[in-house]
């Protein structure tokens, strides 16, 4: 009766191991872990893995094998399209002051039907209802000068 336990042990552990992927932004590694552990609790459902010592070394085999094979695929085929082309696209565009925007200080624009925090680079102050010019992004803020 113990080799009927092994088996439902792998399981319960690769089971385990996938929610635990599941629940955690990780970049997709314990999962294939996971899927080594039911993989051996298939084998030993089976009877074809053998004692516990060749159990756990196909368990880490198996687990670092899924890891190489399929992570970067897994990877590429979950990558969110990059967003910087989009925030790129904001150079050039214009924006509306929400409020008065001395030179160097941040406060609210809107552009593309947003709002935006901006930096005024410009010289002279921006006032609120001005068009200005999106000049350049750095991260979330906009560079903005007066059209």
């Amino acid at each position: 009766m113990p080799a009927l336990m092994e088996w439902w042990l792998w399981m319960a552990g690769g089971l385990v191991l996938l929610l635990v992927e599941l629940m955690t932004p990780g970049g997709f590694v314990v999962m294939f872990f996971g899927l080594g552990a039911m993989t051996v609790g298939l084998a030993t459902m089976f009877g074809v893995s053998g004692p516990a010592w060749l159990q756990g070394l196909l368990f880490a085999a198996l687990s670092v094998g899924f890891l190489f094979l399929f992570r970067d695929r897994l990877q590429r085929q979950m990558r969110f399209p990059s967003q910087a082309g989009e925030m790129d696209s904001l150079v050039g565009t214009l924006a509306v002051a929400q409020e008065r925007l001395f030179p160097g200080s941040v406060g609210r624009v809107e552009a593309r039907g947003s709002a935006w925090s901006a930096r005024n680079t410009s010289p002279s102050p921006i006032e609120p209802g001005q068009r200005c010019r999106v000049i350049g992004i750095d991260g979330l803020m906009l560079s903005i000068q007066p059209e």
